[in-house]
């Protein structure tokens, strides 16, 4: 028999299945034509944050997509070879600029299960079950290739930087709010409320990746191969 969570999946993966497949034309959209604009205060939290980048090496991780968790993969591996070549964490910046479809890195465990992203998104363990938790932020074992890797939360820690892109929470939120019948600003709005500590939310990821870059970041983008 069909669990009520069996059939909220198969349903959020239908909503997303549409979403992904006609994001641009989300834009153009009445009912996500009122995407909730950055207000001023949060424009001057996100240019503030950027100017705490800091050391000699620096680099942004363009992650628009899950990867199997490359995005933070690499984070850690920038830190771990110039650790190796002598330089310290102070003087090491990885950022990654989580956008598009790689979001739900950013998102608490709670709005995991309740939507859920894996699903949504194609978040999978390695036997293809979809996540119902962020893998990412504090993995267990088995989440990342190797049990050295350390999620985003330890990252930060060593002074790594994670931001998401608000453009992608309005967009993916408000379709997920127009297939469900919701109001497309409280959607918004929760998982808005579900970024996880530390991670600062940005107008948009490619604003994010031009700023990095004027603050004398290197661009990679954070596929899955060497």
């Amino acid at each position: 028999m069909e669990t009520n969570a069996t059939s909220r999946r198969k349903f959020m993966g239908a909503v997303m299945l549409g979403a992904t497949a006609s994001t641009l034309s989300a834009f153009t959209n009445p009912i996500l034509g009122g995407m909730t604009d950055f207000s001023h205060s949060e424009m001057n939290d996100a240019e503030a944050w950027m100017k705490t980048i800091k050391g000699e090496h620096r680099i942004v991780y363009d992650g628009s997509y899950p990867h199997k968790g490359f995005p933070i993969i690499w984070n850690w591996a920038y830190y771990l070879s110039n650790n190796e070549m002598g330089s310290p964490d102070d003087d090491v910046t990885a950022m990654t600029v989580l956008r598009h479809d790689a979001i739900p890195f950013a998102l608490h465990d709670d709005l995991w299960e309740k939507y859920p992203l894996g699903e949504m998104f194609h978040v999978k363990t390695a036997d293809g079950t979809p996540y119902d938790r962020n893998p990412y932020y504090e993995p267990q074992e088995g989440d990342f290739p190797l049990p050295m890797i350390q999620g985003i939360k330890d990252m930060q820690g060593r002074g790594a930087m994670f931001c998401v892109c608000n453009l992608a929470l309005n967009v993916y939120s408000g379709a997920v709010a127009q297939q469900m019948g919701k109001d497309p600003n409280e959607v918004y709005e929760e998982w808005k409320a579900a970024v996880l500590p530390g991670i600062q939310i940005v107008p948009s990821g490619v604003w994010a990746l031009g700023r990095a870059q004027e603050e004398g970041c290197g661009y990679i983008f954070a596929g899955n191969t060497i």
